[in-house]
């Protein structure tokens, strides 16, 4: 149960920062920041490997790095769309 806990909170976390760092309003929230923070977390230590120090799962440093990502390119296609509607 803990376990769980722990890592939405660091999925929220990982979230705010990565959107902080890109500068984007993640849409959203907090859930969205967790949303970002989760799918950071699978994507930067798909694309730079696990490492770095390991909180609740996540390995902080590529997790943050895969969330900026996922948010800049979330952006990029917000503005495609804000552009064509």
């Amino acid at each position: 149960m803990w376990g769980l806990i722990i890592s939405i909170v660091m999925a929220i976390i990982i979230g705010i920062i990565g959107d902080a760092l890109v500068g984007n309003d993640m849409p959203g929230g907090i859930i969205g920041s967790m949303i970002a923070g989760f799918v950071g977390a699978w994507l930067g230590p798909m694309l730079m490997g696990a490492w770095g120090p390991e909180i609740g799962g996540f390995a902080i440093i590529p997790a943050i790095i895969g969330t900026a990502i996922f948010v800049f390119l979330l952006g990029i296609i917000a503005k495609m769309f804000k552009r064509t509607t």
